[in-house]
């Protein structure tokens, strides 16, 4: 009799707070927390996404060489090659592939290829920071440093953590606030507020 009365007092708490739980739609939702960061997250190499601009040089090739954008579907259009997926790609591997198809086509048998990233798509900072908005990105930029660009943390600003949205995923990834998490082009960088 007391074992059931005792399911019974534990079921009539939490049944309530069960169902005025489950119509929440929070921030938290939509974030993932610390522990599902991997170790590769925070040291790849930026890639390139639409929007972005490149400059290729194919050494003895004028007609090649030039400033390329990045179409939608990640492609360039280069001349005597056609069109070129390179959304997604470090500066090395759109080297790589570049020289490859230059070899595979057979229109150079030994192909020197150089490629820049001129110019890249914003990044934006917003949350608890003095000017949020639209910011150019710059190579090296860090968390703080975007927090610093963006006219530093309100007094509300929690300066222990700090919400990542990188390029192609869906959701905010949560990290600890610290200099050795990069901004790469196209990142949304939040910075909560503190709750006392």
């Amino acid at each position: 009799m007391r074992k059931a009365s005792s399911r019974l007092f534990a079921y009539a708490i939490a049944a309530p707070l069960s169902f005025s739980l489950a119509g929440c739609d929070t921030l938290s939702e939509h974030v993932k927390p610390p522990s599902q960061m991997t170790a590769t997250h925070s040291i790849t190499a930026p890639r390139t996404q639409s929007g972005d601009k490149i400059k290729l040089v194919v050494y003895g090739e004028d007609k090649m060489s030039g400033d390329y954008e990045i179409d939608a579907n990640g492609l360039i259009q280069v001349p005597l090659l056609g069109a070129v997926r390179v959304g997604g790609m470090s500066k090395k591997e759109i080297e790589s592939t570049i020289s490859g198809r230059l070899r595979a086509s057979q229109i150079l048998l030994n192909p020197i290829v150089t490629v820049d990233v001129a110019s890249t798509r914003p990044i934006y900072v917003m949350g608890e920071v003095e000017k949020p908005g639209e910011y150019t990105y710059r190579n090296g930029l860090n968390v703080l440093s975007a927090v610093a660009v963006a006219g530093g943390f309100t007094y509300r600003a929690s300066k222990s953590k700090v919400l990542v949205k990188r390029a192609g995923e869906k959701g905010l990834t949560e990290y600890r606030l610290t200099p050795d998490i990069p901004v790469n082009p196209g990142d949304i960088v939040s910075v909560p507020e503190r709750y006392f």
